[in-house]
């Protein structure tokens, strides 16, 4: 960083991920990131998350967040998508390739993917 042009311009282009991550959309994308989480890898999957979702239009429909430890601790780093009238989907074992892919065909597409959920376990 070599000037206050440059600076703005790193606060402008982060701006929208903190926004993300608080924002009020119809689903909400919660990540473990306790400290079994962060071992586990779930910092780039929050990352992810919140990339993908950028990315794709949907910063006014989905909330991006993180919480503390979900208390399934050899699942980890663990997801829950919480949508309005649908019960909550819990995705385990997470990777920031399976987070592009939730965004694409859960976010997205409306399609829960079975086989990275707690109940194919």
């Amino acid at each position: 960083m070599k000037s206050l042009a440059e600076l703005a311009e790193i606060k402008a282009r982060m701006q929208n991920k903190v926004v993300l991550r608080e924002g009020s959309g119809d689903i909400r994308v919660v990540v473990g990131m306790a400290t079994c989480g962060i071992a586990a890898g779930a910092r780039p999957v929050l990352n992810a998350f919140v990339e993908e979702v950028s990315n794709s239009g949907l910063s006014d429909k989905v909330t991006v967040t993180q919480t503390g430890c979900i208390g399934i601790c050899q699942f980890e780093p663990v997801v829950e998508v919480f949508e309005a009238d649908k019960p909550k989907v819990t995705y385990v074992k997470m990777t920031p390739d399976k987070a592009k892919e939730v965004v694409e065909k859960h976010l997205k597409g409306g399609k829960v993917i079975t086989e990275y959920t707690i109940s194919n376990i």
